[in-house]
């Protein structure tokens, strides 16, 4: 049943991802939702976003766990913050919004998330993020999947901060055609670029697996977006899109879609009338 009322978010993480979020609950986009409390663990950055809009700033995360007006938690910050306040949530009876899916590669942690929900009566909620096609394999997934492939391209600034490529020696400022930078699963995608491929974890939660999914990320200094190549063949058919998406104003690793996703999950929890998978 969905309640007239207002939903009540609270937002951990004041970075780029949040402050498009927190900015669309202010202008009204994300439908009937409030904004009961803003988190980061960098003060400062949490201070400056409320002053702005004129949200509160909670001192500790007990803050939101504690407040009855909270119904939903968005971590937009890390996935070490998934890892971190993840379960806390959960069985504090509060629904999660994971957007560093990445985290959820951990089977460990995964397990733990999954059970704190049960306890808590929670659920968790997935963005479908910068990539098109998640509804297909959630479909497709019933009837069986075969293969899956994502292929990532990215401008060399968007891939450069990684610890994989600087532990490789790997200097893409060097780049000056396109360069295979990764080959692997999803899991071991996540691993390597835990902020630019959670798309890859979505995909596998949706229903094609951690281990089947493979991954190929590709620096291209000739883009200046990021663009997203799935392909899906299974007993259903075959399924390619092509996602090329504007990186976000503030943050060249994050495609703008990201955010807009995440607050359309926020307007699915209040509306009637539900379209997509």
């Amino acid at each position: 049943m969905v309640s007239s009322k207002y939903l009540g978010v609270s937002l951990i993480g004041c970075g780029e991802i949040g402050s498009i979020l927190a900015r669309a609950i202010k202008e009204g986009r994300a439908g009937r939702v409030e904004l009961r409390f803003l988190f980061d663990r960098d003060g400062e950055k949490s201070r400056k976003l409320a002053s702005e809009l004129g949200f509160r700033v909670a001192e500790g995360l007990q803050e939101i766990l504690s407040d009855p007006g909270t119904n939903v938690v968005v971590e937009a910050a890390s996935q070490a913050a998934v890892a971190e306040y993840g379960e806390r949530i959960l069985e504090a009876g509060k629904d999660l919004m994971v957007m560093s899916v990445g985290a959820l590669a951990d089977e460990g942690l995964l397990k733990r998330l999954l059970e704190a929900a049960r306890k808590g009566g929670s659920r968790i909620h997935l963005p479908s993020g910068s990539i098109l096609g998640v509804d297909g394999v959630k479909a497709a997934q019933l009837a069986g999947i075969k293969e899956a492939q994502l292929i990532t391209r990215k401008p060399p600034v968007a891939l450069s901060y990684s610890p994989y490529l600087r532990e490789r020696g790997m200097d893409l400022s060097r780049v000056r055609e396109p360069t295979v930078v990764f080959e692997g699963t999803a899991r071991e995608a996540v691993k390597a670029f835990p902020e630019s491929v959670n798309i890859a974890a979505t995909l596998a939660l949706a229903g094609i697996g951690f281990d089947e999914l493979k991954v190929k990320i590709i620096a291209d200094p000739s883009l200046d977006r990021n663009v997203h190549e799935l392909r899906v063949v299974g007993e259903a058919g075959e399924m390619v899109t092509v996602a090329r998406n504007i990186p976000s104003p503030g943050n060249p690793r994050t495609s703008y879609l990201a955010a807009l996703s995440a607050i359309m999950r926020l307007r699915d929890l209040v509306e009637i009338l539900l379209v997509g998978t």
